[in-house]
């Protein structure tokens, strides 16, 4: 890290800037956190790869399968706030503390009402989502819809379905550059410290606008981790996610001044009483 900007209005922290290689640290970091607590990441991970398999088998009995690619791409917006576990399992690392998969399902307990109302945003933000998917799906297909052998063959290798494509990936990029600029330190930050949604999503975008190029190979970085585990058949995820995971913790804690002692005491308190 280098120099700090000054401290900002709203009780907004300061925000430490970076260089465009600490990315890669944070991976570094977050692959050394899966290996400290494997159960928690690895079991973290697999919870995530058998809703994955629920969610594929569903679709195929239901005849839906057109909703494979939006509920992948809806993963993106809702993941930040469902690796609550994870940022807990690194804050614990770094403290010295002890760590288990109970501790991290039960992480939002530190700042539940915060955790909560940016879970809701996220879901908002999802369900739109899956709502433009629907109709874009429609506008292409109505009159030619892929069947479920042939789903990937249908859309992703045929020249007609590049406009699809094309729309699809435009308009989720855009939610998905939203979602990160609101999130990619916010959660983190609301088990850190005592504060509200506002004030950490306003930190997660200041963090973004003050380093614009390195939160961009970030961002990528985490579309291209992610994209590998959903390409798997959601097997990847076993080890993707809890790495993504671990590094966003240490993103945080590089991007955000440390929380002052009393933020911290009241965090604790408030997780004891929970």
């Amino acid at each position: 890290m280098s120099d700090q900007v000054p401290l900002l209005s709203g009780g907004v922290p300061r925000i430490n800037r970076i260089t465009i290689d600490q990315p890669w640290d944070w991976l570094a970091a977050g692959w050394a956190d899966l290996r400290a607590a494997p159960a928690v990441g690895f079991g973290y991970g697999a919870l995530f790869v058998a809703a994955g398999f629920v969610a594929l088998a569903l679709m195929w009995v239901w005849d839906i399968f057109a909703l494979f690619l939006p509920l992948a791409g809806g993963f993106l917006l809702v993941a930040p706030v469902l690796a609550v576990g994870l940022y807990e399992t690194s804050r614990r690392l770094a403290a010295g503390e002890p760590t288990s998969m109970r501790l991290a399902l039960t992480a939002w307990r530190r700042n539940l009402g915060q955790v909560a109302l940016l879970g809701v945003a996220l879901l908002l933000f999802f369900i739109a989502w899956m709502r433009l998917a629907s109709l874009i799906f429609m506008l292409f297909f109505a009159y030619d819809p892929p069947a479920p052998d042939s789903f990937i063959q249908h859309v992703f290798f045929r020249w007609d379905s590049i406009p699809f494509l094309l729309v699809g990936c435009g308009i989720g990029a855009v939610l998905a550059t939203l979602v990160f600029a609101i999130t990619v330190v916010s959660v983190p930050m609301l088990l850190d410290r005592d504060v509200n949604v506002v004030v950490a999503i306003a930190t997660s975008v200041e963090a973004v606008r003050q380093n614009p190029f390195p939160m961009f190979v970030w961002a990528c970085l985490i579309v291209l981790f992610t994209g590998a585990g959903l390409a798997t058949g959601y097997l990847g995820l076993i080890i993707t996610l809890p790495i993504v995971g671990h590094a966003s913790w240490h993103a945080y804690r590089d991007l955000v001044a440390p929380a002052t002692a009393s933020e911290a005491a009241a965090l604790s308190g408030r997780e004891s009483l929970a």
